[in-house]
């Protein structure tokens, strides 16, 4: 008994499967990276902006804690001598951006005499950390 021949199709690669294994991790990647920030300031509770976007050039941080503590990247300063200091660090890069990192707990007043000694550096670029709100 003969059985009745098939005809023959060529053989067939579904790639649909692969595509779904690509994007999946694709977007593994997208996700992953979206999660590594860099952070260099000391941590603080920033204060909420829906605004907040992204500084992309190089930056140089002044940190206000809680207790009204003055930091520039990472090191402790004081109010007198953060020009000179900054003055120093923007030699080398005249593009940077100085970035007012306060705790939403700092009186108004610390703020604004951080941004007063610093706007009197010529060509200063200056920026305030925000978080953006959880949705």
């Amino acid at each position: 008994m003969r059985l009745p021949e098939e005809p023959d199709n060529p053989p067939q690669l579904n790639i649909l499967p692969m595509i779904d294994v690509i994007f999946a991790l694709l977007t593994f990647f997208i996700l992953s990276t979206l999660s590594l920030t860099r952070s260099e300031g000391l941590p603080v509770n920033l204060p909420k902006a829906a605004t907040a976007q992204p500084q992309s050039s190089s930056q140089i941080v002044v940190t206000l804690n809680q207790q009204g503590q003055l930091t520039l990247n990472r090191r402790p300063a004081q109010l007198g001598d953060l020009q000179t200091r900054i003055r120093a660090l923007m030699g080398n890069n005249p593009n940077a951006v100085v970035v007012i990192n306060a705790d939403e707990r700092v009186s108004h007043g610390q703020v604004i005499a951080v941004m007063d000694r610093l706007r009197l550096i010529p060509g200063v670029r200056l920026a305030i950390a925000a978080q953006r709100p959880a949705p």
